[in-house]
């Protein structure tokens, strides 16, 4: 397909899916903010629901996500990107990454509960893939890798930590009331598998933006327990401990691939 059309197909497709996405945002009245999905779902999405909820200032990162698709979006379609190998890796996975963001937000308005965490799983999994895709060469130059590594990276970081969120709500919403008794266990036991998701995620990559979007995440679901309801002083504490071993971890994987990669190119020129 990339022979017939030159690449402008899959610059096309990321620029509908991008639309799509945009326009998902807005139709359910959360564009930028993520408060219309408040309204959804009986209130399971809100940011009291669970012990794992980040307060609500934490959904402002949508704001910064957006705007880095959208900068994302009008780079990959520039004449220069058409053949880039770099963007014919990864273009058809963000415009489908794009794509099931918007449909989580049609899942979240008109679908059940368990239709968000489908699409959110998946959405994750996509995400997966573009940041392995994008390991594989480096960015040339600044501009690349903010609008692409740094865009997509924030978007998979976040997706993460709203992952976690969504089960913990459908959980939440099916699971017998005596396991609400052990709430602070069940919370710390999660929020230990999600420390070694995120660390073992850095650690392979080497890349700081998705483990400031998780960390961001982190931060605002630990305010959360100890500002508002349900209140929770050891998930609050838990969750501080994971952000910042987690972010420590993604400095020391990036310098340590930076210095891989200097000396790479050292060896190269001798």
């Amino acid at each position: 397909m990339e022979k017939q059309d030159n690449g402008i197909t899959r610059q096309v497709s990321v620029i509908a899916a991008a639309s799509f996405m945009l326009i998902s945002s807005v139709a359910v009245g959360g564009a930028f903010g993520g408060e219309g999905v408040a309204d959804q779902q009986d209130g399971a999405l809100t940011d009291q629901s669970t012990y794992l909820a980040p307060s609500g200032p934490a959904f402002a990162i949508w704001s910064v996500i957006y705007l880095g698709l959208i900068a994302y979006t009008i780079w990959q379609a520039l004449p220069a990107q058409r053949h880039d190998d770099r963007q014919r890796a990864t273009g058809w996975w963000v415009a489908l990454s794009m794509v099931l963001n918007g449909l989580w937000l049609v899942a979240a308005s008109f679908g059940p509960l368990w239709s968000t965490v489908l699409v959110i799983v998946l959405l994750l999994i996509v995400l997966a893939r573009v940041i392995v895709l994008l390991g594989r060469s480096s960015a040339r130059g600044w501009v690349e890798r903010t609008v692409v590594d740094g865009a997509n990276g924030l978007h998979f970081g976040w997706v993460t930590i709203a992952t976690v969120v969504n089960i913990t709500a459908l959980l939440t919403d099916v699971a017998p009331e005596e396991w609400g008794q052990q709430a602070d266990l069940w919370g710390i036991l999660v929020l230990a598998a999600v420390l070694v998701i995120t660390v073992s995620s850095a650690w392979a990559t080497g890349r700081i933006a998705p483990a400031l979007a998780s960390a961001w995440g982190l931060a605002w679901v630990a305010i959360g327990r100890l500002a508002d309801e349900p209140r929770s002083t050891p998930i609050a504490v838990a969750a501080i401990i994971v952000a910042v071993i987690l972010l420590i971890a993604a400095v020391i994987s990036s310098v340590r691939r930076l210095r891989g990669r200097s000396h790479a190119a050292v060896q190269k020129r001798r």
